[in-house]
C-alpha cells in the first residue's frame, strides 16, 4: 500500500467515528422533529376553532352595533327636542336683553345703577311685554 491508500484508511476510520460520535444527537433530532410534526397536525384544526369563536365573537359585537344604532335612533328625536329648547331659551334671552337696553335707554336713571335694578327692571319689562301680547292676541 501507498500513502494514498493509509490516507484514505485513515480519513475512513474518523468518518466512522464521527459517526459513532452524531448517533445521538441525530436520535435527540429525529425526536424532535416527529414531535413538531405531531405539533403541526393539531394545527389546522386549532385555527379553525380560532377562525370560528372569531367569527362568532364579531357576529355578536356585530348584534350589539345594530342594537345601539336602533337605540340611538329611538333617542334621536329628544336630543332634537332638546336642541329646540335651546335655541327658544337664546331667542327669549335675546329678547330679554333687547327690551332691557331698550327701556335703560329711555330710563338712564341713575338710581337704577347705583342700586344694580337693571335685571329686576328687565323682569318687570318682559312680564309688561307679555302682558301687552296677551292682551292683544284676546
Amino acid at each position: 500500500m501507498d500513502w494514498a491508500g493509509l490516507g484514505v484508511i485513515i480519513i475512513g476510520l474518523a468518518m466512522l467515528g464521527l459517526v459513532f460520535l452524531l448517533v445521538k444527537p441525530l436520535k435527540s433530532l429525529t425526536k424532535v422533529l416527529a414531535n413538531l410534526q405531531n405539533t403541526t397536525n393539531d394545527l389546522p384544526n386549532q385555527m379553525t376553532e380560532i377562525m370560528t369563536g372569531l367569527k362568532n365573537t364579531l357576529s355578536s359585537a356585530n348584534e350589539a352595533i345594530r342594537q345601539l344604532n336602533e337605540q340611538f335612533g329611538k333617542i334621536a328625536p329628544i336630543f332634537q327636542i332638546i336642541g329646540n329648547i335651546g335655541t327658544s331659551l337664546q331667542n327669549l334671552f335675546r329678547v330679554m336683553a333687547n327690551i332691557n337696553e331698550e327701556m335703560r335707554q329711555k330710563t338712564d336713571n341713575p338710581m337704577m345703577e347705583h342700586y344694580h335694578l337693571e335685571g329686576i327692571y328687565g323682569v318687570m319689562a318682559l312680564g309688561y311685554s307679555i302682558y301687552q301680547r296677551r292682551k292683544t292676541k284676546k
